[in-house]
């Protein structure tokens, strides 16, 4: 018999639930690639919008004849208006506002909508709720671009879209991070997600690429290209996302109890062995599904007894998800570390450009450097809180050595490039870190949680609950910079290094609560009763 050839035993080396749960990590990679890809444009379209006048893009108006009203006109013009070299209304000598007005109608909305969102969600199927509110992203993001197409200069149109945008966008998170929870499982959680959580660096380089290719020629297309992308997913996501191992008969992430067993309705309870004619019976296919403690060996169907659940699989209310110990801790330190981050996300370019006198695009350049430190930072959270089992210290930990961090950031930058580079990957990795986790791992814990004894979907809300709570800090970090800003940015500085101390602080009776637990965490599912 001939020997299979490598490709093919690399296939058949892993299970058909092993592919399908490595086809659902990567799609929904993908699917939240492309909500960070349609927002960057934005920010790479913004000095197209408002820029200066080169040298030769417009004709020196003639003074000499006083008939040339033309001239007159012109010249009145360039006094009133700087740069008529930009795009109405954002020419104006108040572009900073109105620039600003449209990333604070985007975020402002955001914040909101999440709210709304994971209670909507956790109410309809993932796969359609997403599909929706994809295809709605794209549509909004494009109708952006159109406005270059349309001559359109109403600041009230681009604010309006960017609203309706923010909200449909808040669609994306928990759909995805609860989707991703139903497949895998709590004991490597931490480091799946930390990795998966790598799609808002790539998102976010794949649409600075995108929109930067066109912005100078016609920065229409930076927006419409990203929205048919984004459409384009929206259509992936519809034919081929499985929002649950059972839907295709899977074990990904079936928990495993001395006496019985869940599938989300109903219960299964061990029986004594079968009969050798019984055990000759072939398996329903669901019944496959149910593996013993050690992952291989399959349950007969005589073995169990299917029990109805407690009640009714019912969405939680919003007070419910509250109530879920640590929702509340875990929210409020994400305000403020999403404040530090999105600070960082806003501003460093230009502080880099103020401190080490290096080009508006040799800054942004450099800048990325950080989102490459949390990158690294997200799978270290994941990786020590997975064998710790203890995450609440896991960012308490990071917190803490991030404050003296961005203090020494703050006064050695100016040292030169090298200790920049160095700092920038640091405190990414510090700063990052624990947000990467609370947003990922720690919501799909919570919205698992014991307390909920099977009797209610929580991902979603509480994903929302959690994201939505940041992104208020997401609003406020980049507005207070702005404030502060003039001062100095030692101020600045100040501020991060306050709003972290205020994160860990939120974090002490969860750490406080998790050192005093003689051992490490038993899971998150309550064990069944038996009937």
């Amino acid at each position: 018999m001939a020997r299979l050839p490598a490709g093919i035993r690399f296939i058949v080396f892993f299970s058909r639930d092993q592919w399908y749960g490595a086809f659902i990590f990567a799609l929904t990679y993908l699917l939240y690639a492309s909500f960070h890809l349609s927002r960057k444009p934005i920010s790479i379209v913004k000095g197209e919008l408002h820029k200066p006048c080169a040298a030769g893009d417009e004709a020196e108006p003639r003074l000499g004849d006083p008939s040339d009203i033309t001239g007159l006109a012109a010249l009145h013009q360039l006094q009133d208006n700087e740069s008529d070299c930009g795009w109405a209304p954002f020419d104006k000598d108040n572009y900073q506002q109105l620039l600003g007005a449209l990333d604070y109608s985007f975020l402002c909305a955001y914040a909101v909508g999440m709210y709304l969102s994971g209670i909507i969600g956790e109410r309809l199927p993932i796969r359609y709720y997403l599909t929706f509110g994809m295809l709605a992203s794209g549509a909004f993001t494009a109708l952006f671009g159109l406005g270059y197409f349309y001559d359109i200069h109403s600041l009230g149109f681009y604010v309006v879209t960017q609203v309706i945008n923010g909200l449909v966008q808040t669609t994306g998170w928990p759909s995805v991070v609860t989707c991703l929870s139903n497949w895998f499982g709590k004991g490597r959680r931490g480091l799946i997600m930390g990795v998966w959580n790598s799609h808002t660096s790539v998102g976010n380089i794949l649409g600075s690429l995108i929109a930067g290719y066109w912005v100078s020629t016609c920065w229409g297309l930076s927006f419409v290209v990203p929205g048919a992308i984004m459409a384009t997913m929206g259509m992936v996501c519809f034919l081929f996302l499985i929002e649950h191992p059972k839907d295709i008969h899977c074990t990904s992430t079936l928990s495993t109890h001395s006496k019985a067993y869940e599938n989300g309705t109903n219960r299964f309870r061990l029986q004594k062995p079968a009969s050798l004619s019984e055990k000759s019976r072939p398996l329903d296919p669901e019944m496959q599904c149910l593996l013993l403690p050690d992952g291989k060996t399959p349950i007969h169907q005589s073995h169990i007894v299917v029990l109805p659940g407690d009640s009714s699989s019912m969405a939680i209310s919003f007070t419910g998800a509250l109530r879920i110990p640590g929702v509340i801790e875990f929210s409020l330190c994400l305000l403020f570390a999403k404040l530090v981050s999105y600070t960082f996300l806003f501003w460093l370019p230009l502080y880099i450009t103020s401190v080490d006198h290096l080009d508006a695009q040799r800054a942004g350049e450099l800048s990325t450097l950080f989102d490459v430190g949390g990158l690294f930072g997200g799978i270290l959270a994941g990786v020590i809180s997975d064998r710790l089992e203890k995450q609440a210290s896991t960012c308490g930990l990071m917190l803490l050595l991030a404050a003296p961090t961005l203090y020494v950031f703050s006064a050695v930058s100016s040292m030169g490039l090298e200790a920049t580079v160095a700092m920038l990957l640091l405190s990414g990795a510090l700063v990052s870190g624990p947000y990467a986790l609370i947003t990922t791992a720690v919501s799909a814990d919570l919205g698992t949680h014991k307390s909920l004894k099977g009797n209610s979907h929580a991902l979603s809300t509480v994903t929302a609950i959690i994201d939505g709570t940041g992104s208020i800090g997401a609003a406020l970090g980049p507005l207070l910079a702005g404030l502060i800003s003039p001062s100095g940015w030692s101020n600045v500085f100040y501020m991060l290094m306050f709003a972290d101390a205020c994160a860990l602080l939120f974090l002490v009776r969860l750490i406080h609560k998790e050192l005093s637990c003689p051992g490490p965490a038993t899971g998150n599912q309550a064990p069944l009763k038996e009937h």
